[in-house]
């Protein structure tokens, strides 16, 4: 089974995903910002990330930015979630790395085809 990390300071946002996630038979950890998020991966490298833009500690594109300097860090896909349909915001996020982007609220259709686009489904 493939394991996704869930980050968002939102414990309702981590719950709605991880309900998700889990029907869509992954594993789930969770973090509520981008430091215990960065530990996390350091410890343990997820196969996938749901990363909130707004993060307490760092940005979302602070996270990426440095998830992906770690030795395994160029490995999980990343779905950069956000409110509202930025482009600047989205283009930012591709540039540190994200492999796809989902605009909140979702649901479980919306995520499922955003993974099958990445090759996670």
């Amino acid at each position: 089974m493939k394991q996704c990390l869930i980050v968002d300071d939102s414990r309702i946002m981590r719950k709605i995903a991880r309900k998700i996630l889990e029907e869509l038979k992954f594993v789930i950890d969770e973090a509520e910002d981008g430091a215990v998020a960065l530990d996390h991966c350091r410890q343990s490298m997820p196969d996938a990330i749901l990363l909130d833009c707004n993060l307490p500690t760092m940005s979302g594109v602070d996270f990426l930015r440095m998830l992906r300097r770690e030795p395994s860090g160029a490995k999980p896909v990343v779905v950069f979630c956000m409110t509202e349909n930025d482009i600047a915001q989205v283009t930012e996020a591709i540039g540190a790395g994200a492999n796809e982007y989902l605009i909140k609220p979702f649901d479980k259709e919306i995520v499922q085809t955003k993974l099958a686009e990445v090759g996670l489904m």
